[in-house]
């Protein structure tokens, strides 16, 4: 038995917000991690490095890629536009922390 139309569409942004909830809470924890990088020198290892530019990565290309739905409210949009702009600022002070191990 097919389910009406608005409960079908109430589920689909549902879900979708409990997806942007998980990328913000892990943005939130990239966004730790490289504050302890900052503060501790000798963590940025190479590993350390490419394991944190690949999650960047992965977080980056997800956020880019979300299709929003036609019915998303406005308050959506902001939030995956700030969502956006969190991972470029969270790769410019990852870029920082890698420099600083560099030299």
């Amino acid at each position: 038995m097919a389910m009406p139309k608005d409960e079908q569409q109430n589920q689909i942004v549902e879900a979708w917000r409990i997806y942007l909830t998980a990328m913000e809470q892990s943005l939130d924890m990239l966004d730790k991690d490289i504050d302890e990088a900052t503060e501790m020198a000798g963590i940025c290892t190479d590993e350390w490095c490419e394991a944190t530019e690949h999650v960047i990565d992965e977080l980056s290309n997800a956020l880019f890629s979300i299709s929003e739905p036609r019915w998303s409210m406005p308050e959506d949009s902001e939030k995956i536009k700030k969502l956006k702009r969190r991972v470029h600022d969270l790769y410019a002070n990852y870029r920082d922390v890698y420099k600083k191990a560099a030299s």
